[in-house]
């Protein structure tokens, strides 16, 4: 896997866990900055591209996970996942902080929460293709309190396809700013924490979706803009990441 793209070197240690995502769909939309900064934890700076804060929503397959050196576990390594996220900056290392990420399986999600203290939840999730469609249907399972905001479950339910031949995002479009991105920040027990990720840069694609239902941003009380969010698709892309290391 190539390393020579990335903004900073890879960990000295070996890489832990190995995935697939596929099928994935970048939905951005623009948000203020001012409705961002207080869900974003003490020590990180929200990262904005040309002044303007963004928040993803990202629909994927995932496959193919494994632990460094170990085969994949039958039954645990396949199934439909979905983030929340925005875009954040610490040490001059520019990452992604998600605000939750919903999969459909108990084991992956114990083990993200237990490891990488990141906010997974449970979710009935369905993915499919349809005359070319990527369909994506996901319910969060309530375990405990209500969740969702003013009673509402939190809910995506889709579809979306590409509609261009894959692509290079330059180095300064928003494209690239938004995707190629190489850790993820975590908080727990009020201490930050960055995980190193790497891929190959990202093939993406232009797409269009048809969305019915979101109410996934709910929970935060945040509120996505009336306009249709921006779109790229990505067929499928391979990542490694590194465990837990303390922010400064």
């Amino acid at each position: 896997m190539r390393i020579d793209h990335r903004p900073w070197p890879i960990p000295s240690s070996p890489w832990l866990m190995r995935q697939i995502w596929s099928q994935l769909l970048f939905a951005h939309w623009p948000v203020p900055a001012d409705q961002l900064r207080s869900l974003v934890p003490r020590g990180l700076e929200l990262d904005l591209y040309k002044g303007q804060a963004w928040i993803g929503i990202v629909p994927f397959y995932m496959s193919g996970i494994r632990a460094h050196y170990l085969p994949p576990i039958p039954g645990t390594s396949n199934f439909g996942e979905i983030n929340v996220r925005t875009y954040v900056t610490s040490e001059s290392k520019a990452g992604v902080y998600f605000f939750s990420l919903d999969a459909a399986n108990s084991l992956a999600v114990l083990s993200a929460r237990m490891f990488f203290h990141l906010p997974y939840y449970r979710a009935a999730i369905t993915v499919g293709s349809n005359n070319g469609w990527t369909t994506f249907r996901s319910e969060r399972l309530r375990t405990g309190a209500r969740e969702g905001g003013e009673g509402r479950s939190l809910l995506f339910d889709g579809q979306y396809r590409p509609t261009s031949a894959p692509f290079m995002a330059e180095q300064e479009s928003l494209e690239y700013w938004l995707t190629e991105r190489y850790c993820l920040y975590t908080e727990h027990a009020d201490r930050l924490y960055r995980c190193n990720i790497n891929h190959e840069p990202w093939q993406l694609e232009h797409a269009e979706a048809e969305i019915a239902i979101n109410t996934m941003v709910d929970r935060r009380r945040l509120e996505l803009p009336s306009t249709a969010p921006l779109l790229h698709y990505a067929e499928r892309l391979e990542a490694v990441t590194w465990g837990l290391e303390r922010v400064r």
